[in-house]
């Protein structure tokens, strides 16, 4: 009995054993097998190639209309998007206190002046009186400096009146500028003045637009190295397109001004501002969309992103070389231009003409891997 049960549990481990051979052998088969990669053999090239960047629109001036008096609105001269010429009024202001303030103003200067006659008259009287030496020199220069005091009373009096009427003038809002009139947060009744947190409206001239968007440093930098400096880099940059929030295309196309001359720490980019003509007022202040500008590429290698595996800043593609008759992945580091489509990578060095890479799924490549 008990040789019984010795052999079985001889037999058992001897099967154990040679099963765990098999499937060693048939596991590390597996691992040793070609798999199937798309390849493809690279080339130096020619082509145009879009760089696509978020952008913000915003109308060449946004001017905050804000009130220089205090009084309750009596009128609305304007709707929210109406286009309006400069100097055209916007908003009335309550008229009553400030015209009176003017009716006082004129009458004190009335006031004033029938003063300053009187004051003339005795001065013109004492001046004779001294003449005739009926007067002394005292009295003579008192009656001078009572037509002075009149006279600068006049003049205090006109700069009144000056004032009484700017204010007057003030209660009717004007537009600054030529433009399309913003939101109306406040109505007929609302009590207003210079310290309101909200402006009255904000006027936007948009016949011109500008489009702010950011590229970062890397890029701007290696327009500045082939231009030889930020200005004439930004001269040098080509017409660029706008693409709309809904995806069509802007039937204008808009130039490059000018580059900020510092770098935004958190993002290391820098903005860009463009200028496009908005004739037919399809653009409007405060909209989104996207930058796209054309980049010449003279003959680099171009190679698919889905090729490219990337690690922090390295980039690096698998190549596929002979080793003892075998075809097999071999990474390879490459150094890759700031512009890219999103689609595909520019290469700098790293690659040349003829070289056979792996060419989609480089992220799952391991180093040495047989390819089919």
């Amino acid at each position: 009995m008990k040789r019984s049960f010795a052999s079985i549990a001889l037999i058992t481990l001897l099967g154990t054993v040679l099963l765990s051979s098999c499937g060693g052998k048939k596991q590390q088969g597996q691992q040793n097998m070609p798999l199937a990669y798309t390849t493809v053999k690279v080339k130096a090239e020619d082509r145009t190639i879009e760089t696509k960047y978020s952008a913000t629109i915003r109308g060449r001036q946004d001017i905050q209309v804000l009130p220089q008096v205090t009084g309750t609105l009596q009128q609305l001269c304007v709707i929210e998007g109406q286009r309006v010429r400069k100097g055209q009024p916007l908003f009335i202001i309550d008229q009553v206190p400030y015209q009176a303030a003017l009716n006082t103003a004129k009458a004190n200067l009335e006031a004033a002046r029938a003063a300053e006659a009187t004051a003339k008259l005795s001065y013109e009287s004492t001046q004779n009186l001294h003449a005739q030496q009926v007067v002394s020199d005292f009295d003579l220069q008192t009656a001078n400096n009572s037509y002075m005091q009149a006279k600068a009373a006049v003049a205090q009096a006109e700069a009144a009146v000056t004032n009484a009427a700017n204010s007057l003038s003030y209660t009717v809002v004007k537009s600054p500028a030529d433009g399309v009139v913003g939101t109306l947060p406040y109505r007929v009744g609302a009590l207003v003045g210079p310290s309101i947190p909200t402006p009255l409206t904000t006027v936007s001239d948009n016949h011109q637009m500008y489009v702010y968007f950011s590229m970062s440093e890397a890029q701007l930098l290696e327009k500045i190295r082939e231009s030889g400096s930020a200005e004439a880099a930004v001269k040098a940059m080509p017409p660029v397109t706008l693409q709309l929030v809904d995806g069509s295309t802007y039937d204008e196309t808009g130039v490059i001004e000018t580059a900020s001359g510092v770098v935004d720490q958190s993002t290391g980019s820098v903005q860009l501002r463009a200028v496009f003509n908005n004739p037919k007022g399809l653009l409007h202040s405060g909209s989104t969309g996207n930058i796209i500008i054309p980049i010449d590429i003279k003959g680099h290698i171009i190679v698919p992103a889905a090729a490219v595996k990337q690690l922090q800043t390295v980039h690096q593609v698998f190549k596929v070389e002979v080793k003892d008759g075998q075809r097999t992945a071999v990474g390879t580091n490459i150094e890759v231009s700031p512009y890219s489509t999103g689609k595909e990578f520019i290469v700098i060095s790293g690659l040349k003409a003829g070289d056979e890479i792996i060419a989609d799924g480089a992220g799952m490549v391991k180093e040495g891997a047989l390819v089919k």
